[in-house]
């Protein structure tokens, strides 16, 4: 899996080097079907049946499963991109939030960045206790604290992290909070994706007439991390990080092990 995770990763990285006001979100999906197939891959979310575009790009209020379209994008936004690549049947998936520039900043733009700090640093909270867990609930009780101990802000509930391997989307689900009872074991082999979704108000969502894109039911802004995670005989690797998650995790202490 480790090819499709570097894709995965390359693809966000020639977003996050274009993405700027001015530029549409459908921009931003070429882009990055360019370097997944470039790169020898396929865009696994054209692979859900209905969807037909290489990325989601949420804006705003926008959560997750936003579709790529004529929507150019302003200062002050903050836009997720969640993106996917399929090599030789496997799969990589991550997600990276971008607070855009703007000339004057504001409260509004201040929020933001703070927003996204918290959901990026919970990430890799839930990242590192993964290191060390005996389950996998343990990961959403460190996203949990993690964020509660920012100040407030709303931990979505109905959407949540998920294994990933010959299929995109498998068992078992990663909460972002703490559950009550027995979770899987965490054990080699194990691959997930850690995936915070975070809003500025309430846990509640919406999903759009169009039938994908899911929004906050009071408006408040939302901002959404994630890498997949491989737990091997060493220790644990990000696959969709190009130095599989050292920088993000010394700060918490924690060093991957490259597979062998």
């Amino acid at each position: 899996m480790i090819r499709p995770g570097l894709l995965t990763a390359e693809s966000l990285d020639a977003v996050a080097a274009a993405i700027r006001p001015g530029v549409s979100t459908l921009e931003l999906d070429a882009i990055a079907e360019k370097v997944i197939r470039d790169g020898g891959g396929v865009p696994n979310f054209m692979l859900v049946p209905g969807y037909r575009h290489t990325v989601c790009a949420s804006v705003n209020d926008e959560v997750v499963h936003g579709i790529p379209g004529e929507r150019v994008l302003r200062a002050g936004d903050i836009v997720s991109i969640d993106s996917g690549a399929e090599v030789d049947g496997w799969n990589g998936d991550s997600a990276r939030t971008f607070v855009l520039d703007a000339a004057d900043a504001t409260e509004v733009d201040s929020e933001r960045r703070r927003l996204n700090r918290v959901t990026e640093e919970a990430l890799w909270h839930g990242i590192a206790a993964l290191a060390t867990a005996r389950r996998l609930d343990e990961v959403g009780g460190a996203i949990e604290d993690h964020v509660e101990s920012q100040g407030v802000f709303g931990i979505i509930e109905d959407y949540t992290g998920h294994g990933i391997g010959r299929s995109m989307h498998e068992d078992p689900p990663v909460f972002n909070y703490r559950v009550s009872g027995r979770s899987p074991v965490v054990k080699p082999g194990l691959v997930v994706a850690i995936e915070p979704m975070i809003t500025l108000g309430t846990i509640d969502t919406v999903t759009q007439a169009d039938d994908w894109t899911v929004s906050t039911t009071d408006g408040s802004d939302a901002a959404h991390w994630e890498h997949s995670v491989a737990v091997h005989d060493g220790g644990i690797w990000v696959l969709t990080a190009a130095d599989g998650g050292a920088s993000g995790l010394a700060p918490l202490g924690i060093r991957p092990v490259p597979i062998a």
